[in-house]
């Protein structure tokens, strides 16, 4: 048995690092976007200082861009919702900032607090509520960005509602739910 360890084996990290892939310069699978949400809300310099709280509309803002992927910024005032809706063709990362926010779906309610996650696919049926006595601020990667965001009747009936893959993760374009494409999206 050999008490040598597996780097002394392996040899110094720092003289393979040709044969390490590079990190892609834009998400390209599921898992690329949370890890890019996370990256983001962990950079607080990037963000914070953007963020508006308006009483009379949910303020949102287009952090940036990718090819075939958009970052928004939302800030939720309590009591402010994005009304039932989907997310057409797009899937999705929602990500908590800063607060609390609610998920409901035609199934179950979900409260999120500060860096949780969902994921979600394309016709996913929510609503996002700041049932809070606090502001909230949430990141929401949209891939491919937003081209419709249906609203669906109270009784979650239009559409697929809940059927698409959901997943939690430790640590809401046009309509009152999500930011949509420029100029004037309607909130």
């Amino acid at each position: 048995m050999n008490s040598d360890s597996d780097l002394q084996i392996a040899g110094d990290l720092l003289e393979v690092l040709h044969l390490l892939q590079p990190a892609p310069e834009h998400p390209s699978t599921v898992g690329g976007f949370v890890g890019l949400a996370r990256s983001i809300a962990a950079d607080t310099a990037r963000w914070r200082h953007l963020v508006r709280y308006d009483a009379t509309t949910r303020w949102y803002h287009r952090l940036s861009t990718g090819p075939g992927y958009e970052i928004w910024l939302l800030s939720w005032v309590p009591g402010q919702r994005s009304g039932l809706h989907d997310h057409g063709a797009s899937s999705g990362v929602l990500t908590v900032l800063e607060g609390q926010l609610t998920e409901r779906t035609p199934r179950r309610d979900r409260v999120l607090g500060t860096g949780a996650q969902r994921v979600f696919a394309p016709g996913y049926v929510h609503e996002v509520v700041n049932d809070s006595l606090e502001g909230a601020v949430s990141l929401h990667i949209y891939f491919p960005g937003l081209t419709e965001m249906p609203m669906v009747p109270a009784d979650g009936r239009a559409g697929a509602a809940d059927q698409a893959p959901h997943h939690d993760a430790a640590p809401a374009a046009r309509c009152a739910a999500h930011p949509g494409p420029e100029p004037a999206p309607v909130r």
